[in-house]
């Protein structure tokens, strides 16, 4: 009994240290997402080329409506140009690609990547740009982007993150993953930099110094999660990620559950696979180089996803509480309290994150289908296997009405 003791005593303050410190991290810098980071000074005032680069993949359904939305910016058009990196799209596609004012890149793969076909494209084109801005195929920029992006480079920045925001809140799921990537660029974008830590990078409307991305991007060679590999690169050589919450970028949110579940898995596939690669480094440079931005995007890599940190602090506090209501004299020694406080700091975190446009019936019934939401990524935790070794589309364009 004492044997038996000791193991369930262990693994109690074990999880509850673990989900307890998660709860205690998203709540610090959701709160201090409510505040302002301090802006830098300019340091030049100059207007530079940017390559919009759009890798996309079988995106014959959106990409001729991204390339001409994303000819409509109010920066000068001389002083930017539209890359379409074309990878096994239909001939008809190709052919109205062609008629407009692109720059259209072919390429074809045995393994197909994002990393692989920005790599080509940056080959191909060549090195007469200063900005690489990137985009995923359905995404659409705002028309004053690539204005506010030049900006954060005229301050002195050498990588900048957007915000992006969703296209369409029209399934629960879709206001689901809407809400989900508002909460993180709450806590891990805008929180972060706050408090003088980087943003987080996300994949699309992100933009670097040319020169610097493509020397970069030669070394990443991802399946999966290239932006994790790519962001834990720069924050290893101290690169500050700037994150600009006033420069939108519309993104297509996931309608189905399979969707969800397939994306989920991708991710956290990913997360694992950098953090075990990563976790030694992490701790050498933190502590013999007080490199604090290159940790705290390692331990990202293995903290709980809010959906699953919501879920599992839920069910520990319950539990908790009618083991000890039902059982007052138990095994368990973590007292039902701490379980309970820690469900607390993750609720208001949420609280705190959500934009106060989602707060509607709409998501009143979006929030009903979060047990399925919660159950689907459980179950990811279990189908990991090698799903960070193959390309896993996610496809667009396919938005039905409510």
């Amino acid at each position: 009994m004492d044997v038996l003791r000791i193991i369930i005593n262990g693994l109690e303050i074990l999880l509850l240290g673990y989900f307890g410190f998660a709860s205690m991290y998203v709540f610090v810098f959701s709160v201090a997402g409510l505040f302002k980071a301090n802006p830098r000074n300019l340091q030049s005032v100059k207007q530079r080329k940017f390559a919009v680069l759009i890798p996309g993949y079988k995106e014959d359904t959106v990409i001729v409506e991204v390339a001409q939305k994303a000819m409509e910016q109010s920066y000068p058009s001389h002083l930017y140009e539209v890359v379409v990196i074309a990878d096994s799209f239909q001939a008809s596609t190709l052919d109205e690609l062609k008629k407009l004012p692109i720059r259209l890149v072919e390429v074809s793969f045995e393994k197909s990547t994002k990393s692989k076909a920005l790599n080509k494209a940056m080959e191909i084109i060549g090195n007469e740009y200063h900005v690489a801005l990137i985009l995923d195929a359905d995404n659409i920029m705002e028309r004053d982007f690539i204005d506010k992006v030049n900006e954060a480079f005229n301050q002195g920045y050498r990588v900048v993150q957007g915000h992006r925001i969703a296209k369409n809140t029209n399934t629960s799921f879709a206001i689901l993953d809407a809400i989900s990537e508002e909460v993180n660029n709450h806590i891990f974008r805008k929180g972060h930099r706050v408090l003088g830590l980087s943003s987080a990078l996300i994949g699309s409307g992100m933009a670097f110094d040319y020169y610097f991305f493509k020397h970069t991007m030669a070394h990443v060679n991802a399946v999966g999660g290239f932006d994790k590999e790519l962001e834990l690169k720069l924050l290893k050589n101290r690169t500050k990620i700037e994150y600009l919450n006033d420069a939108l970028v519309l993104d297509e949110k996931v309608q189905k559950s399979e969707v969800f579940a397939n994306q989920r898995k991708r991710w956290l596939s990913a997360q694992f696979v950098y953090f075990g690669r990563y976790f030694v480094p992490g701790l050498k440079e933190l502590f013999t180089k007080g490199n604090i931005d290159f940790f705290d995007k390692v331990y990202q890599m293995v903290s709980p996803p809010r959906v699953l940190l919501l879920g599992l602090v839920t069910f520990f506090g319950a539990l908790y509480l009618l083991t000890n209501l039902i059982l007052p004299n138990n095994l368990l020694v973590v007292p039902a309290l701490y379980w309970c406080i820690s469900f607390g700091l993750t609720v208001l975190a949420f609280v705190f994150a959500i934009p106060k446009k989602y707060y509607s019936m709409s998501t009143l019934r979006a929030v009903l289908t979060l047990p399925k939401a919660f159950f689907l990524m459980f179950l990811s935790l279990f189908k990991l296997k090698g799903a960070n070794k193959k390309f896993i589309h996610t496809q667009h364009g396919t938005i039905n009405p409510q």
